[in-house]
């Protein structure tokens, strides 16, 4: 689905766009212009353009599943999805070093300029765990918790108004109608999460790259 939008989207493109090029264009410019270029500058940014893209993107679409019927489950809620694009990042973060500084990257890493030596003895176990560990693991679980979470209150809000309205009845109908209505706002609220899990995904995989080809690496 990804794929045809964005072939639909940019297959005749005019320099005046109509509305479907337009909306294809302002999302494209979105991840080029507030992630790459914003994060990495103009150069890099536009190195590492294409996989920031799809990322923002994979994970979009992946989160609005969440609340289109006949889906109803985020595609990344399972953890599979979020696992293998964080190690999609991780993988990105580790060429970008390599690229940049190919015989300092990984001991710049792991080895702060300035200590005493006898601190690399604690300081390298703790920043390999950090940089090389921590960092895919908090990218997949902090995308994975937050689509679980609100599909579980998705599930809650809609199953309390199936059981107060077909299984109680009576006066506790009007409880159904609450629960209803908290369950279309929350759908609203998935909605702008969806964009915000992107976008932090995106916005995280561009800060390590930017620390992979700074300078001083």
């Amino acid at each position: 689905m990804i794929v045809l939008i964005f072939w639909l989207g940019t297959r005749r493109m005019t320099v005046v766009p109509g509305r479907f090029q337009s909306v294809v264009e302002m999302g494209l410019d979105f991840v080029r212009v507030n992630i790459a270029e914003d994060l990495l500058g103009k150069k890099d940014g536009r190195r590492f353009l294409p996989i920031l893209t799809t990322i923002f993107f994979m994970v979009l679409f992946m989160n609005i599943t969440g609340v289109i019927p006949g889906l109803n489950i985020a595609g990344t809620s399972i953890v599979a999805v979020p696992l293998l694009l964080a190690l999609v990042a991780y993988v990105t973060f580790i060429y970008a070093g390599l690229k940049a500084s190919p015989g300092n990257f990984f001991r710049n890493s792991l080895m702060p300029p300035g200590l005493p030596w006898f601190l690399y003895i604690l300081i390298i176990p703790l920043e390999f765990l950090s940089t090389f560990i921590i960092r895919p693991v908090t990218l997949t679980l902090r995308l994975l918790m937050n689509m679980i979470v609100g599909h579980l209150m998705l599930v809650l809000f809609f199953a309390a108004t199936q059981f107060f309205l077909f299984t109680l009845g009576g006066w506790f109908s009007a409880l159904a109608a609450g629960t209803l209505a908290f369950g279309f706002a929350f759908t609203l609220f998935e909605i702008f999460v969806a964009f915000l899990q992107a976008y932090v995904f995106a916005i995280l995989t561009a800060v390590y790259i930017q620390l992979a080809v700074a300078e001083e690496h």
